[in-house]
């Protein structure tokens, strides 16, 4: 039993790399089921697991290399997201993925989301379009595998890799991998300001098309929403962002505003009436309220977002909203306790295809659906003897992302 064992508890409160390394090769030998978690504010995504002990790295913390002019920043695994965030406005930069809160959507407070956490998730948000998600900013790891030993991949710069990028591979597993304990990632400067503009009254049709031309434009948009009426306010909302220095935005923008001069019902956003709008599209404030009714998060080929919409909307009640363009849609399934997990993924299987995640559920349902889309027969075989190479004995959150 490692010496990190809480005796009052079944959790495991690892202070060091060491502790971890002892914690997993503890459980490795003797082949028991660990829960990873940081704050544990993302509990409640994919599937409930069974597990005899928590591996909690909530005193995991603190930013251990910071280099502003080198753009590069390392930090422990269970070091708040906040923490990072304000040390990097005092440099007046950012984490440019724009790191999504989930704590409101899953309801639990806002800022309790851990570097690891957001790693090991690869959420993001409206920024993507332009700058990519976490896995595009993640530089290297230190890592303990699920054979119980400590591995490093990539370093303080992209040229350090070689061979296989592990950092990558490890982004976006839900933790069945490998328990991160040190994390690098690239950083980069603030815009100076951003303005918003907002076309009113559109349909889900015709906020696709404008979002198209925008994107297709020299504008450099780095945010593009739509906001059906009832989620934005009385009327629907298209918002689409610009960012940099003051005089390039007030140019683009008014040029953007005459390109899409056919949706005469325009307003412009100034930064700071703009950024609290994106903070609610990223963290999914709209649909924060009811925690009983599903929330499915839809990754698709954009101009067949307003599709799979009206595909699911002709069968069921629900509310919903665009992201990246349309690629990203939010679903809200309004009967409680419904998921629709066939109807769902039938709409998206018949308009271009996708992924369509289950992020919010009642626990019932969640150990019934697939909260996460089927992999076809080759990529889940694939899937699992990745998993099988670092997890042999499957004790790092077993069956939380399925079978």
């Amino acid at each position: 039993m490692p010496k990190s064992k809480d005796t009052t508890s079944a959790d495991l409160h690892p202070r060091t790399n060491e502790d971890v390394l002892n914690a997993v090769a503890w459980a490795a030998g003797s082949k028991i089921p660990l829960e990873v978690i940081g704050q544990g504010s993302k509990r409640g995504l994919g599937h409930p697991m069974q597990t005899a002990h928590t591996l909690n790295l909530a005193g995991l913390t603190g930013v251990t290399l910071f280099e502003p002019e080198e753009l590069v920043l390392s930090a422990k695994a269970g070091t708040p997201i906040w923490e990072i965030i304000e040390l990097l406005e005092e440099h007046n930069q950012e984490l440019q993925f724009e790191p999504m809160d989930l704590g409101p959507l899953l309801g639990r407070p806002s800022g309790q989301g851990t570097l690891g956490g957001l790693i090991n998730t690869n959420f993001c948000g409206p920024r993507r379009l332009k700058a990519g998600s976490a896995r595009d900013h993640i530089l290297g790891v230190t890592a303990v595998s699920g054979r119980g030993e400590m591995f490093k991949s990539g370093g303080r710069v992209v040229k350090n890799v070689t061979g296989y990028d592990l950092s990558k591979g490890v982004t976006g597993s839900y933790g069945t991998l490998a328990v991160l304990t040190d994390v690098i990632v690239k950083v980069l400067p603030k815009s100076e300001t951003e303005q918003t503009l907002v076309l009113e009254g559109l349909t889900d049709q015709q906020a696709s098309h404008a979002m198209s031309l925008a994107m297709g434009s020299n504008a450099e948009v780095s945010g593009a929403a739509h906001l059906p009426a009832g989620i934005g306010g009385t009327s629907s909302m298209t918002l689409l962002r610009l960012e940099g220095f003051a005089p390039s935005v007030e140019y683009r923008i008014g040029n953007l505003a005459e390109l899409l001069k056919e949706f005469d019902r325009q307003q412009k956003l100034d930064a700071s009436s703009s950024r609290p709008e994106w903070q609610k599209i990223r963290d999914c404030i709209p649909f924060s309220t009811h925690q009983q009714r599903c929330v499915w998060r839809i990754s698709c080929t954009p101009s067949e977002g307003h599709k799979i919409v009206q595909a699911i909307s002709n069968a069921t009640s629900i509310e919903h909203f665009y992201d990246w363009q349309g690629g990203l849609i939010w679903v809200q399934v309004e009967q409680a306790g419904d998921s629709k997990a066939d109807l769902v993924r039938a709409a998206v299987r018949a308009n271009g295809g996708g992924h369509a995640t289950l992020v919010r559920a009642p626990t019932s349902i969640r150990q019934t659906v697939p909260v996460f889309e089927p992999q076809a027969t080759p990529l889940a075989a694939l899937s699992r003897r990745y998993r099988e190479n670092f997890d042999p004995f499957s004790i790092l959150n077993p069956g939380r992302m399925g079978a």
